[in-house]
């Protein structure tokens, strides 16, 4: 593949002309979205199945598989259909995979859908450190959006390749709407006039503060601090109702009582501030002391979904793209709506954050009056007021049925499996199975988030596991008969087998967004589903009881989310040189997955791994 190379004097002339144009030089430099070739993907797919299937059922895929791809057949007419869109799209599949993974699916946000990232405690313990960090924040991501606007965002590369940017510009001002089948998202940014003010929320309260002054130039600090002061002096009180909680509901419920609180004039006032605003800052009230060993486990279920109606769920409008969480006990954190955002341009944001907090306050406020944050109100009748209690019962239900389980593993960090040259990621996706497989005596569908920024408008695939290497390893790891060096070459095959797979997705030649668009390809046709996609192999394959995801960041961050399936795990983790952070979640309701039983088993595959490699230390 031959990327064309930018050369500097080009560059600059891009910096000094805006920042549209300075994106589009980057996505311009980025190629567009192979669609792998069919009997690639179906091998892929085949191999794939037989870590998990009995031979019997094997045999009978592959007979599916076979009739499917014949010359002049279903598979490779929809393959051309593929290859057709690809070159008159700008990305065959992003799209497609937008509005069926995220916009159509009707399940909650919270949870189900969106991320949280919970990041190192601040070193304050009140209301008055929590502005004052809050006032950092705030003006560390306007700096992040003013970079952006203004084309200074370095671009990102991988393995040397120019990644694509678009995603940036979409962060602010951004946010989902929710439909009866279906839900949108809609861009504020690209408005004549740009939104330039923030939604904040505290005690179940919005209000609009504007954070740019007359003459355009962004807030200093110590502005922004006062105008928190004034939203802190006016909402001392919990609100009755906290509406907020509307968005934590059942897409289609919320759908309906969306259409129904937009009646009243006011209240469609009120949410397109709410929607319009660049981002949303909530200020969250303390919660209830715990010992530290649970200590980020509540913090990542704050920042998650905000621990329930009695506590500080009432605070958030789950729709918006970005959300700021500060706490008053120093703890503070990032939700964001996927639709729209993506793990690693979130992790660049969080970095910008992290470095521009060191810093001192560089401006000195002017001496100009400032209007005082406007308090959005809403007109709450019977119905409304029962949509928001059906909602309070829903996500307290789902918040309860949540096990969460962080942990700090100290032993060893990424250096380990690189001193042995091992992928860390490879290597900690072969620990996670070992771990599945003593708690279930089996293995199961996993998969794991590969960026798809190294093609035009790209977001993600999915790597697969177990391959048949990584299922010798785990059934021969506890098998005394299996001599140590055995049992090192069979690690050692899984972890390179799971790095090809790896390499495999970021070249843009994974199977599952592939497989998806020829299902999707025939529905467009006007087809009926292939039966390739109603054979009871692929519901097996597509059953993701392990959701993986590295965190892809260079601070110790905790990233959280919920399972796929009611009897699936969460797996999120943060390799730093010396330790890893993980995160663990399950479903109460499934009686055969527990997050502490998962957690304490990983911390015993890790530190069997370690003996493995390094014996005797």
């Amino acid at each position: 593949m031959i990327l064309r190379k930018i050369s500097p004097r080009t560059c600059r002339a891009w910096l000094s002309r805006g920042g549209a144009l300075q994106q589009e030089a980057w996505c311009s430099s980025v190629p567009a979205q192979p669609v792998p070739p069919l009997a690639q993907t179906l091998q892929g797919y085949l191999r794939a199945l037989e870590p998990l299937l009995p031979p019997e059922e094997m045999d009978h895929t592959r007979k599916m598989v076979k009739r499917f791809s014949q010359e002049g057949g279903l598979g490779p007419n929809l393959q051309e259909g593929l290859e057709n869109r690809a070159r008159s799209s700008n990305n065959w599949i992003a799209d497609w995979w937008v509005q069926w993974a995220y916009l159509k699916s009707r399940q909650p946000l919270p949870v189900h859908s969106s991320p949280a990232i919970s990041l190192p405690k601040r070193d304050f313990s009140e209301w008055r450190g929590q502005l004052v960090f809050a006032s950092k924040l705030i003006a560390a991501v306007l700096d992040f959006k003013a970079k952006v606007n203004n084309g200074l965002l370095p671009g990102e590369f991988m393995r040397g390749q120019p990644l694509c940017m678009e995603l940036f510009p979409l962060l602010f001002s951004s946010c989902r709407i929710p439909g009866p089948k279906h839900d949108q998202v809609v861009h504020h940014g690209h408005a004549r006039r740009s939104p330039t003010h923030i939604t904040v929320v505290r005690n179940y309260q919005f209000f609009q503060l504007e954070v740019y002054n007359s003459d355009g130039s962004r807030m200093t600090e110590s502005q922004i601090h006062g105008q928190l002061l004034r939203i802190r002096a006016q909402s001392w009180k919990t609100d009755k109702e906290p509406l907020g909680i509307l968005t934590s509901e059942h897409r289609h419920t919320w759908g309906q009582a969306y259409t129904r609180l937009l009646r009243e004039k006011l209240n469609k006032e009120s949410v397109r501030v709410i929607e319009k605003g660049l981002f949303t800052l909530c200020l969250d009230s303390p919660v209830m002391r715990i010992s530290d060993e649970k200590y980020s486990s509540r913090m990542a279920a704050q920042i998650l979904h905000g621990g329930g109606t009695y506590s500080n769920s009432g605070n958030r409008w789950f729709d918006k793209t970005l959300q700021f969480v500060v706490g008053e006990d120093g703890s503070w954190g990032l939700l964001y709506e996927q639709a729209t955002a993506e793990g690693p341009p979130i992790s660049t944001l969080l970095d910008h954050i992290l470095q521009y907090c060191q810093k001192p306050d560089p401006k000195r406020a002017p001496l100009v009056p400032l209007p005082m944050p406007r308090k959005l109100y809403f007109s709450i009748d019977r119905d409304i007021k029962r949509d928001i209690e059906h909602a309070k019962q829903n996500l307290d239900i789902l918040i309860n049925d949540l096990d969460i389980n962080c942990f700090n593993f100290q032993r060893f960090g990424k250096e380990l499996p690189k001193r042995h040259n091992l992928s860390p990621n490879s290597f900690i996706q072969a620990a996670v199975q070992l771990a599945y497989y003593r708690v279930h005596r089996e293995v199961c569908p996993s998969c794991d988030m590969a960026s798809q920024r190294m093609f035009r408008g790209g977001r993600t695939d999915y790597i697969r596991s177990p391959t048949n290497q990584t299922l010798r390893f785990v059934m021969a790891f506890d098998d005394p008969v299996v001599s140590m060096e055995a049992k090192r070459e069979l690690l050692r095959e899984a972890v390179e087998a799971y790095s090809a797979l790896t390499d495999q997705a970021l070249r843009g030649q994974a199977i599952d967004r592939h497989l998806l668009g020829l299902k999707l390809q025939a529905i467009e046709e006007g087809l009926s589903v292939p039966r390739l996609f109603m054979d009871t192999a692929y519901g097996l394959a597509t059953h993701w009881k392990l959701r993986t995801g590295q965190v892809p960041s260079n601070t110790d961050s905790v990233m959280c989310f919920g399972p796929l399936v009611p009897d699936g795990y969460a797996v999120c983790y943060n390799p730093q040189q010396d330790h890893v952070h993980f995160s663990i979640t399950a479903f109460n309701c499934c009686e055969e997955t527990h997050a502490e039983t998962l957690a304490l088993t990983l911390k015993s595959a890790l530190c069997d791994l370690q003996e493995l490699l390094q014996p005797g230390v």
